[in-house]
C-alpha cells in the first residue's frame, strides 16, 4: 500500500484498470476527496486529463454488509440508464487482492455539495439557490419514477413493507438502548402504536436512497443538481417516505429552530419554501401527498430512535466521548420526539 494513499496500492490499481476499464488510461494522479462517508475516496487523473474517483472501504474490521461497494456500484450502473443524474460507472473490482478491499471506480462530476449556508454563500447566487429548490426535487421526481425492474435493480430489497420494517426496525433499536442511555419517553411509545394504527398502503416499490440531502448532491454554479452521491443504504421501499425525509432535511430560515435543521445549507437565504417543494413534487409524480404528515413524523421519530441509540452507546463508554457534546445530543434526540408529535398532530 502506499503510504501517500492509505489502502491503495496505487500501481496494482493503474494494472487492475488498464485490463478492465475503458475510458481510463493509468497512471493516475491521485488526491483525497473530503467529506461524505468513511469510505477512502480519491480523485483521479489520467495521463489524457481524463478525472475520475475512485472508492473502497476504510481499513479494518466491517461489519458484513457495511460499505458495500458493489452495491453502490450496481445502483449507479442502473441509473445510469435513466435521466436521473448520478456519475458515470467505470469499473467494479471484487477482489481484494488487488488493494486490501473491492473497489469501484466512477467518474468525477463538477459542481459542490452543500453542506452549510456558508458553502451555499460561496457557490450560488440568489437565483441559483431558487433554481436549486427546483431541481432538488426534479431529480427526487426522476427516481422515484423509476421501475427499478427495468434498470436491473429489482433485487435491490424487499419492495414491500418499507414503513412497517422501519418501524419495527427502529422502534427495537429504542427499547433496546433504554438501559444504556438511561432515559425513556413515553412519546416514543404511543407514537409507534399510532404509526402502527395508520400504516399507510404503500404503492410501488421505489429506489429509496435514504439519505437524500444537499450533503448528497453535487450542484452547478447555475443551481442544477449534476449528481445524486452515496447510494450506500439505498434499497427498494416507500418512495414517499424517501420524499418526506428530504423535506425534513431542507430548512426553513422563517421557522425559528426549524425541526432541528436551523444550520443546514438551506436555511441561508433565497431558496424555495417546503410548499414549493411538495407543489413540485406532487405535480412531477402525481403522488398523493395528504399523508406526508405521517411520513414526516415517521422520519422524526427514526432520527429520535437512532440519536438515542448513538447517546446509549456513548453512555456505556463503548464509543469516546471525546470532543462530544452529550448534552447536545440528548436534546437534539428529545426535539426530534417533539417534532415526530407535532408534525403527527396534523393528521
Amino acid at each position: 500500500m502506499s503510504d501517500q494513499t492509505p489502502g491503495y496500492d496505487q500501481d496494482a490499481v493503474n494494472a487492475w484498470v488498464s485490463e478492465n476499464v475503458e475510458g481510463l488510461t493509468p497512471p493516475f494522479t491521485w488526491e483525497q476527496l473530503e467529506g461524505g462517508h468513511s469510505n477512502l475516496t480519491y480523485a483521479l487523473v489520467d495521463t489524457d486529463g481524463n478525472e475520475a474517483v475512485i472508492r473502497r472501504p476504510p481499513q479494518g474490521e466491517l461489519l458484513p454488509k457495511a460499505h458495500d461497494m458493489g452495491r453502490e456500484f450496481k445502483i449507479i450502473s442502473g441509473l445510469g440508464q435513466t435521466n436521473v443524474p448520478v456519475a458515470k460507472a467505470f469499473g467494479y473490482c471484487e477482489d481484494p487482492s488487488v488493494t486490501g478491499a473491492h473497489f469501484y471506480i466512477m467518474s468525477k462530476v463538477s459542481g459542490r455539495a452543500m453542506y452549510s449556508p456558508e458553502d451555499v454563500e460561496e457557490w450560488l447566487s440568489l437565483d441559483a439557490r431558487a433554481r436549486m429548490g427546483v431541481s432538488f426535487m426534479e431529480t427526487l421526481a426522476a427516481l422515484h419514477s423509476v421501475d427499478p425492474a427495468d434498470v436491473g435493480l429489482g433485487d435491490l430489497g424487499r419492495p414491500d413493507g418499507y414503513v412497517a420494517r422501519q418501524l419495527k426496525t427502529w422502534y427495537g433499536s429504542w427499547t433496546a438502548s433504554v438501559p444504556g442511555a438511561e432515559y425513556d419517553d413515553d412519546r416514543i411509545h404511543a407514537l409507534h402504536e399510532m404509526f402502527q394504527n395508520n400504516l399507510p398502503e404503500q404503492g410501488p416499490a421505489r429506489v429509496v436512497h435514504g439519505d437524500y440531502g444537499p450533503h448528497n448532491c453535487m450542484v452547478d454554479a447555475d443551481g442544477n443538481i449534476t449528481a445524486v452521491l452515496d447510494w450506500e443504504i439505498s434499497t427498494l421501499g416507500d418512495s414517499m417516505a424517501d420524499f418526506a425525509y428530504a423535506i425534513n432535511g431542507w430548512g426553513d430560515p422563517d421557522i425559528e429552530g426549524d425541526n432541528g435543521v436551523s444550520g443546514s445549507a438551506t436555511t441561508a437565504p433565497g431558496f424555495v419554501k417546503r410548499d414549493v417543494l411538495i407543489e413540485t413534487y406532487a405535480n412531477l409524480t402525481g403522488a398523493d401527498v395528504s399523508r406526508l404528515p405521517y411520513y414526516r413524523a415517521f422520519n422524526f421519530f427514526k432520527t429520535a430512535c437512532i440519536l438515542h441509540g448513538v447517546y446509549s452507546r456513548y453512555k456505556e463508554g463503548k464509543k469516546s466521548t471525546e470532543g462530544v457534546d452529550l448534552d447536545d445530543l440528548f436534546d437534539r434526540m428529545k426535539n426530534s420526539i417533539q417534532f415526530a408529535e407535532s408534525t403527527a398532530a396534523e393528521l
